[in-house]
């Protein structure tokens, strides 16, 4: 790797197979996710905002690391540790889902991806699926394998990332559908390319499967994508919030259970399986919530940055909640937010007052997600 530039964790954090193409490229600042460096900075989040929605971004997102599930029971396994039902889930598909203890709190909300019959891979959010996998099956009964493999996605996000997909691959790419991979193969280098994404736009991953070779991929892409207007950039914090997507340990953590979520699609309690967690959620679906996920309007002067604290959501001067993520959107001209409220005060249309960094400032209680709510740019 470079020694050319020194962004200071030491050893114990890894850098990923495009670290030094993305230094290369421009990225300024970093951030740690799953014990590795993420840029963070590109330059004006507003213009990398602009870039991913009206064009395309390659984003380094080698920090969603893979818990690869091999064996007999592969299958079985998956099953065991998530709510949501695979019963139906076929080779080439992916699906998002939860990782729940036994509290029925949520671990991670990983992309499943099924490479083979008896073969996944669980892209993670930040947090250590990998020992909480391998702690289960020490005890669970099934035949598997579980490890981390050499596999390392960037993401190809916004509406020319088809053109460029096609530039790389072939007009065929295009039938490649919502949710589903191919195995694919790029000047040598095995792929599995799937059409999802962190973004709310349409977009591709392409996980690389020899950590060597990050930089030829890097700059191949950026090659083929130049016409379409590529430029290399980060997961847009404007636009998943704007799409509601939910970041792990900012809008959920291990005390957060699906339903406060409104996540009830994800949880297969009326299935003949079993998970970990499912007598939990159970008896939490029985006695129901004591609080919600909520959309905010925030009132006030545009927000600079995003939130780096929880701010208090308070309602005749108690605190009844917190928002979770908050920023400007440039697009909708307002300042939204995710946020965590008392069940009793959740009503569309209610006003807070929320302590932000900024100060004290109105808030409204309005319908998620904020933009495009159907997913019918991702679908597209």
């Amino acid at each position: 790797m470079s020694d050319l530039v020194d962004f200071g964790f030491g050893t114990q954090i890894r850098k990923s197979p495009y670290f030094d193409a993305t230094v290369k490229w421009g990225a300024k600042a970093f951030s740690v996710y799953n014990h590795m460096y993420i840029p963070r900075d590109f330059g004006d989040p507003e213009q990398n905002f602009w870039n991913l929605v009206n064009h395309a971004i390659l984003c380094d997102v080698a920090v969603e690391r893979q818990v690869q599930v091999t064996g007999p029971d592969a299958a079985k396994f998956v099953q065991y540790l998530t709510p949501r039902d695979l019963s139906k889930m076929a080779v080439g598909q992916c699906k998002y889902a939860l990782i729940t203890n036994a509290e029925g709190g949520i671990l991670n909300d990983p992309i499943i991806l099924r490479l083979e019959e008896n073969k996944f891979w669980i892209s993670l959010a930040d947090s250590d699926v990998l020992f909480w996998a391998q702690g289960v099956a020490v005890h669970a009964g099934f035949d598997v394998h579980i490890c981390e493999p050499d596999a390392s996605p960037v993401q190809l996000q916004g509406p020319r990332s088809m053109d460029i997909m096609k530039a790389l691959f072939g007009e065929d790419i295009a039938y490649l559908k919502y949710y589903w991979l191919r195995h694919l193969t790029l000047d040598g280098m095995e792929l599995v390319v799937s059409r999802t994404g962190w973004s709310s736009e349409l977009g591709y991953e392409i996980y690389l499967q020899d950590g060597t070779r990050g930089t030829e991929l890097w700059d191949r892409i950026m090659a083929a994508g130049k016409e379409f207007g590529l430029k290399p950039g980060h997961t847009s914090s404007i636009r998943r919030i704007e799409g509601g997507m939910l970041s792990y340990h900012a809008d959920m953590d291990i005390n957060t259970n699906p339903f406060e979520l409104g996540l009830d699609r994800l949880v297969a309690l009326d299935e003949a399986h079993d998970f970990v967690g499912k007598s939990a959620l159970l008896a939490i679906r029985e006695r129901g919530v004591s609080r919600k996920q909520a959309g905010l309007i925030l009132h006030g002067a545009p927000l600079t940055a995003p939130n780096t604290t929880f701010w208090p959501v308070m309602k005749d001067g108690k605190a009844i909640g917190k928002v979770t993520s908050a920023v400007y959107s440039p697009r909708l001209e307002q300042n939204i937010a995710l946020a965590m409220i008392d069940y009793q005060d959740y009503a569309l249309g209610a006003q807070f007052d929320v302590e932000a960094a900024q100060g004290l400032c109105k808030a409204d209680l309005v319908e998620m997600p904020f933009y495009d709510p159907k997913k019918n740019i991702a679908k597209s």
